[in-house]
């Protein structure tokens, strides 16, 4: 090759590498962090338990969906929550608060959930059920004020509302709790899990410290065995109601994390 047609051909490469941007300039372009949000409610509980977050997270961009799991069974509750996963449009951060944490933990297979965000929720390995979850540790109080129908659903008594699952509240909105709670399948904390999503999926944990549903000692060994990065809140076993803004702003993290 000619002295000439090599310094073309050196120039041609040099415009070349200054035009196309190099895979660190690609890396910092990419978008970081995923921009849906299914949020899973727990038992006794409805898709308005999030009202207080679902603002704070709309705000900042978020695409959200608050399931309505009908709490007839896991079943139809993983059900409900994967026709939600199928709604979003990309990457998926999986949110579930209290008997949520069962729901999230087999939904959370789903290819299109990237992370899993437990909030005071019960967290089981392969093949437990929610009843399993705790059987290693003291019942918790709440408990005590859990009381079956006829029909073979659970409920929480008013007094299991005011002292044990939302007392960090006012007196009204703990009443608004008890009266529009949704009853609870007792088959639904029986049925086992199959594959544990938190074994694939980055986790984080929000842990109540005064948390008489899901008690701290039963949540932090929950978190430690899913290897959580996890924060400790001073509130009931609702810090979505009691605390939104703490508990959107780690949401907002988990998903600017993904």
């Amino acid at each position: 090759m000619s002295i000439m047609k090599q310094t073309f051909a050196a120039a041609i490469f040099s415009a070349a590498a200054l035009l196309a941007p190099s895979q660190d300039a690609q890396a910092q372009a990419a978008p970081k962090g995923v921009k849906n949000i299914v949020l899973v409610h727990g038992a006794f509980a409805d898709g308005s338990s999030w009202a207080k977050v679902i603002p704070g997270l709309q705000a900042a961009g978020m695409n959200v969906i608050a399931v309505q799991n009908p709490l007839t069974s896991l079943e139809d509750d993983v059900a409900a929550t994967k026709r939600a996963i199928a709604l979003m449009d990309g990457p998926v951060l999986l949110v579930g608060h209290s008997y949520g944490g069962m729901v999230i933990t087999e939904a959370g297979n789903d290819p299109k959930v990237a992370g899993l965000v437990y909030v005071c929720a019960l967290i089981p390995n392969d093949g437990q059920s929610a009843t399993d979850v705790g059987a290693a540790f003291p019942a918790a109080p709440g408990n005590a004020e859990i009381r079956p129908d006829a029909a073979g659903f659970l409920s929480l008594t008013r007094k299991g509302i005011r002292e044990h699952f939302a007392q960090d509240l006012p007196m009204q909105e703990r009443d608004v709790i008890f009266a529009t709670q949704t009853p609870w399948a007792t088959k639904a904390t029986v049925t086992k899990i199959s594959t544990a999503a938190w074994k694939s999926k980055p986790s984080w944990a929000i842990i109540g410290t005064e948390d008489h549903m899901v008690t701290p000692p039963l949540a932090r060994a929950e978190a430690k065995m899913i290897n959580a990065k996890t924060s400790e809140l001073k509130a009931s076993h609702v810090p979505m109601v009691s605390m939104p803004k703490k508990v959107t702003d780690i949401i907002l993290g988990a998903a600017r994390e993904l």
